[in-house]
């Protein structure tokens, strides 16, 4: 929790997740341990306070979303606090009233994420920053939401993709394309962003455009990697993890993701990939970046000029790909098509 409040840079809500086990485990480990001291003072005082705030933050979080199941949140203030005053007197009431006392305080506690886990399993979700509920007032962060900052490899503009050295500029108005400043770099065109950049690298309007989107492969695409996928451990590489994920997501076969997230970081290596092409291990590499968006700097480059150098373009569908089982020879063009 606190590595989260004071961390700086990009950071979205949903990094919260990895709370939730500790936060079970601790909650679970200090119910039972609060409800074998009930018949004490600390035992009662604990399971009433725990019962009552769980019960006071479910009304305060149901009410940022006034429109989803607004009796809910009255429901819960009620029967818990309701719960958690007779918590105060667990030992003293009837011991066949406990067994009711026990399902309220619980009933109270857990409703308020019930009903956001049922909203949120029975609703699409698309892109790459999902949240948990319905929309609720002031959120931001998801998908059309504000952008992460731009700089120091962060992504820039709205719908603009990774940044790389560091220059001055402004914001500007736009559909898609952005500039940011401050640190931030000139952003790239995206796919789904809109709306303003608000001059440091900020998109307040618009989505990380193609950091966020996994593009869907064509019918062609999906027919090639699944092409004798099972000689292969890897069907495909792509350079960063949205362009592989809409590969992998479509096909159902393996993907590499070259650079991680953006394409940016050094795994593999050039030496560590040439070793997997060279023992048989990944089928094609993806040349255009399609919807992704994602071109990688560094190490990424280096892959894709090598396979540039050393293998042939196939164009399957509406993207480019390097074939690894055919190398290029002299006289060997550089680009066929596949249908």
């Amino acid at each position: 929790m606190v590595t989260f409040s004071f961390m700086a840079g990009i950071f979205h809500a949903y990094y919260t997740v990895a709370l939730a086990p500790a936060v079970a485990a601790v909650v679970a480990i200090g119910a039972k341990e609060a409800w074998d001291a009930r018949s004490r003072l600390l035992g009662s005082v604990t399971l009433a306070a725990a019962t009552g705030l769980a019960a006071c933050w479910s009304f305060v979080l149901l009410s940022r979303s006034a429109d989803f199941v607004p009796w809910l949140k009255w429901l819960v203030i009620v029967v818990g606090l309701t719960a958690a005053v007779l918590l105060l007197v667990i030992d003293k009431i009837h011991a066949k009233a406990v067994p009711a006392v026990v399902a309220a305080a619980l009933a109270a506690s857990l409703a308020g994420p019930a009903a956001y886990s049922l909203q949120t399993v029975s609703t699409g979700h698309t892109g790459s920053i999902v949240t948990a509920g319905p929309t609720v007032a002031g959120a931001n962060g998801g998908p059309g939401g504000q952008g992460g900052p731009g700089g120091q490899g962060g992504p820039g503009g709205q719908g603009g993709q990774m940044g790389t050295p560091p220059q001055q500029g402004t914001g500007t108005t736009g559909t898609g394309t952005g500039t940011t400043g401050n640190t931030g770099t000139t952003g790239g065109t995206g796919t789904t962003g809109t709306g303003t950049t608000d001059g440091t690298g900020r998109g307040t309007g618009g989505g990380m455009g193609g950091l966020l989107d996994a593009s869907e492969a064509s019918p062609a695409v999906v027919a090639a990697l699944q092409a004798n996928a099972s000689s292969y451990t890897w069907a495909a590489a792509a350079v960063g993890s949205q362009n592989a994920a809409g590969l992998q997501l479509s096909s159902g076969e393996a993907v590499m993701a070259i650079g991680g997230f953006n394409g940016t970081d050094p795994s593999p290596t050039l030496a560590q990939f040439q070793a997997y092409v060279t023992s048989g291990q990944i089928h094609y590499l993806l040349a255009s970046s399609g919807a992704g968006g994602q071109s990688g700097s560094g190490t990424a480059s280096q892959i894709l000029a090598w396979a540039k150098a050393n293998y042939t373009q196939v164009t399957i569908g509406s993207q480019t790909f390097y074939d690894f089982t055919q190398p290029l020879t002299s006289g060997t063009a550089s680009s066929t098509a596949t249908s």
